[in-house]
């Protein structure tokens, strides 16, 4: 279980619940399929699936959630076609044209009765909390896929006091000033790839992938004024991503010498290699958000 998207945010106050007692707190929004007549369900499934039934999977203090969406599928230009024929079929029976409001209730009365009928497709979020480190951890790409699981959590426990990163140097500006001189923390290696943006509003965007970021035409693009909003780096050969403005942190690979570490262990199944790679995995980001925290200047806000 390898994270390749990290959504972060931060507890405001110390989480103090334990994986039994969060487990407990989830059982009420657990996930269940779709009903004849709903477009989606969401909701808590186990992390381990058939493996284990648990809704948290608890490890060396970390402990993983894992959120289920189910939706039904109909496709729009099947559903436009449908109601096409329908009214055509009417305004010929009633020898007039309906009215857009007619029209409305056409195809809301269409999906409702094909809703029960249509195909259904799954997906899963993982998630995973520090409650010693004070971070909340989401594997979404997407910002609204990390926000509903947040607040799913969030309705699930009561209340959630867990905001984005917010950090004192701009993350635009710190990179920026890595590609203009050159020059990182010496943990840092600026890889082959960025996005520069023009800073006006609407401002032109320059995406550079598989491509010498030192050479003079990236000079050029930002000697006129362009800043870095997103930037490809690795962290002390460890982790290889891609960072943007936001902080999102996104195509995350775990290198050798994160990944080696499996290779003296005794993996018999499903349940013991997924333990094996989540104590991993969150003992180096345990190690690694901090100092990304650190070379951004620090947490806005905290002493």
């Amino acid at each position: 279980m390898w994270f390749k998207n990290l959504s972060l945010f931060r507890f405001t106050e110390p989480f103090t619940l334990q994986a039994d007692e969060l487990a407990e707190k989830l059982e009420d929004l657990q996930f269940r399929p779709c009903g004849g007549h709903e477009e989606y369900s969401y909701g808590w499934t186990a992390p381990l699936g058939k493996a284990e039934q648990a809704l948290v999977h608890a490890s060396n203090g970390y402990m993983m959630l894992c959120v289920k969406k189910e939706e039904r599928v109909l496709p729009t230009a099947v559903v436009n076609e449908m109601i096409q024929e329908k009214a055509a079929e009417t305004e010929e029976k009633q020898g007039r044209k309906l009215s857009k409001k007619e029209r409305t209730e056409l195809k809301d009365e269409l999906i409702f009765d094909l809703l029960p009928r249509a195909f259904t497709f799954s997906r899963k979020t993982y998630a995973y909390i520090d409650a010693k480190g004070g971070w909340l951890v989401v594997d979404a790409a997407s910002t609204k896929s990390a926000e509903d699981l947040l607040s799913l959590l969030r309705k699930s426990l009561g209340s959630l006091p867990a905001v984005p990163v917010n950090t004192i140097n701009n993350p635009v500006t710190v990179m920026t000033q890595w590609l203009v001189s050159q020059q990182t923390p010496d943990d840092i290696v600026i890889e082959d790839e960025c996005e520069l943006r023009s800073p006006e509003e609407e401002g032109s965007v320059i995406r550079c992938k598989r491509h010498d970021l030192a050479l003079p035409e990236i000079q050029n693009h930002l000697d006129s004024g362009k800043e870095v909003i997103k930037l490809a780096m690795n962290w002390a050969d460890r982790l290889s991503f891609v960072f943007d403005k936001n902080f999102a942190i996104k195509r995350v690979r775990f290198l050798d010498l994160v990944q080696d570490q499996l290779k003296d262990m005794d993996i018999e199944d499903e349940a013991t290699r997924f333990d094996a790679d989540f104590s991993i995995m969150s003992a180096e980001l345990g190690g690694f958000l901090p100092r990304l925290l650190e070379i951004f200047g620090g947490e806005a806000g905290r002493s």
